[in-house]
């Protein structure tokens, strides 16, 4: 099996909030194309196949999840 790069230092996570559709979108340097691959919980990886390197991840649902975690912390 090959190798997945995951993080090799990059020079920048870039991000995104789309407020109306409660998505928060993370990109290891500049964002670019990739496939996306549901890894559950509303997580979804983003991986450059021809690279073999993840490239970002979306999450969704992100307002809902803080506030279900600020009220667990009380």
């Amino acid at each position: 099996m090959e190798a997945i790069k995951i993080l090799e230092k990059p020079t920048a996570i870039t991000w995104d909030y789309d407020e109306d559709a409660d998505v928060l979108y993370l990109s290891i340097g500049e964002p670019r194309p990739a496939v996306g691959v549901d890894i559950g919980e509303g997580v979804v990886l983003r991986f450059d196949e021809a690279r073999k390197e993840v490239v970002g991840l979306t999450l969704l649902g992100l307002r809902a999840r803080l506030l279900k975690g600020l009220a667990g912390a009380r």
